[in-house]
């Protein structure tokens, strides 16, 4: 993002709010790293939700994995650019599967918000729409108005196609609401959802 760009951008945590409020209560949820956990967490702690601490890069092919596994329940994966771009080649993976009940959301705020705000690659050139497209994501959009939450969300519902949204965000950071860090209770949560035991 340069100086220039007047691209409008959404309030980060309204969209995950609004977001969240629109999907099935079946909807099996990763969060990167950092910012998109927060606030995930913020809008309202579900059983189904699989909260990544210090794995960058792991959200898209974890909920590939899920999205595989459990093709009957709609997967969505919310996580930011920076994040992201550090596991960028599984969308080589996921364009080449396209499990139709996957959705991937980034939250693009072209920093690198959980280091100090350097700019990240999106805000030095990369379109991650047109990665996404490159990588064989056909359904791959750029979100920067709050009326088009209703359209991805429409899309998590009906699990008809792998699914990918680059959202623009502002760098405005609210206050941090942290999942719980306790990493084997996120995932026994987790397993009990998807009707597994613990081990």
């Amino acid at each position: 993002m340069t100086a220039a760009d007047t691209t409008p951008r959404l309030d980060r945590r309204r969209f995950v709010a609004d977001l969240m409020a629109r999907i099935p209560e079946d909807t099996l949820v990763v969060t990167g790293l950092g910012s998109p956990g927060y606030d995930v967490f913020a809008a309202g702690d579900r059983p189904g939700t699989f909260y990544l601490w210090g794995a960058m890069g792991a959200a898209a092919p974890l909920a590939l994995g899920l999205a595989l596994a459990r093709p009957e329940r709609p997967v969505l994966a919310v996580t930011s650019d920076g994040e992201h771009l550090m596991g960028i080649g599984a969308l080589a993976t996921i364009g080449a599967k396209l499990p139709p009940n996957l959705t991937l959301v980034v939250l693009d705020n072209a920093h690198f918000g959980e280091t100090g705000m350097q700019p990240s690659h999106t805000g030095l050139g990369t379109d991650l729409v047109a990665v996404a497209q490159g990588f064989g994501i056909r359904d791959a959009v750029r979100i920067a108005d709050p009326a088009r939450t209703e359209d991805l969300a429409a899309r998590i519902r009906a699990r008809a196609a792998t699914a990918y949204a680059q959202v623009l965000i502002d760098t405005d950071e609210p206050p941090r609401a942290l999942p719980p860090r306790d990493a084997v209770a996120n995932k026994n949560s987790f397993r009990a959802t998807l009707g597994l035991t613990t081990f």
